[in-house]
């Protein structure tokens, strides 16, 4: 393995994020606390607690589930999508670096500035609730799972899109929206029977539920169903990644 290639890439792109420390960092680090503080205070004063825990600590799962999956896709899909745009994608495509180690430093970094500020909302969340975590190293694997795969899926973004437009649209009207319906803020579970069906079709439900489980040991499905559906995203995200190098869809045009 080609590891000077992996860590040149792994480190401009994290090079990048610490320049940008505000738009990368700060900026989602405020605005999470803001949705932390309106729900917590406006939304928690009406519901004392869900299945014993109380609204302010059960919302936290949801919250950091909700900015890492934004914050996966945006880091990763920019970080492919500015080298094609200056065509420095051809350097790295003519250099002797495989696919894997494409993606470790593409997506390595990606999904390292994810876990950093999924971290930072966790810290930052016990400032406002008391935090516990029954499971800690499965808290770590759904946040690792999760972190990587949707940065890959970034990536297939990044590489998809001809233009910033399309960079914002995923994001925008599918990924937040899919979060916000995923029971971030919520149970599925106090949902009427038809809503519960349909909310089970969001894949974000599967996420946000095996995370919560790893704190308080509630969840809306399986936590095996949870990490089945993860590991099968993550795969067909691999999958996909291969086809776009093997025909070289919108990178060798």
């Amino acid at each position: 393995m080609n590891l000077y290639a992996v860590k040149a890439i792994y480190t401009f792109e994290m090079a990048r994020a610490w320049r940008t420390v505000a738009q990368s960092i700060v900026s989602p680090v405020i605005s999470t606390s803001l949705y932390f503080i309106v729900f917590g205070a406006a939304i928690g004063s009406r519901i004392s607690q869900i299945e014993g825990v109380s609204y302010g600590a059960f919302i936290v799962p949801g919250l950091v589930m909700l900015s890492l999956l934004t914050q996966s896709v945006m880091n990763a899909s920019f970080g492919i999508y500015f080298p094609k745009f200056t065509g420095t994608i051809f350097e790295v495509l003519s250099a002797p670096v495989s696919v894997g180690e494409i993606l470790l430093g593409y997506v390595g970094a990606a999904a390292s500035k994810s876990i950093i500020l999924g971290a930072i909302i966790l810290l930052t969340a016990g400032l406002f609730v008391p935090l516990r975590i029954a499971h800690p190293f499965w808290m770590v694997a759904f946040l690792l799972l999760t972190a990587t795969s949707f940065s890959l899926f970034g990536f297939i973004l990044g590489v998809w899109a001809d233009g910033f437009e399309k960079l914002q649209i995923v994001p925008l009207l599918i990924i937040t929206p899919l979060t916000f319906l995923g029971g971030s803020f919520y149970s599925i579970k106090v949902l009427p029977p038809f809503w519960q069906t349909v909310s089970l079709f969001n894949p974000v439900v599967y996420l946000v539920s095996g995370f919560r489980w790893s704190f308080y040991e509630i969840s809306d499905v399986s936590v095996g169903i949870s990490l089945a559906m993860t590991a099968v995203f993550l795969t067909a995200c691999l999958v996909i990644i291969w086809w776009i190098f093997k025909t070289g869809y919108k990178l060798k045009s």
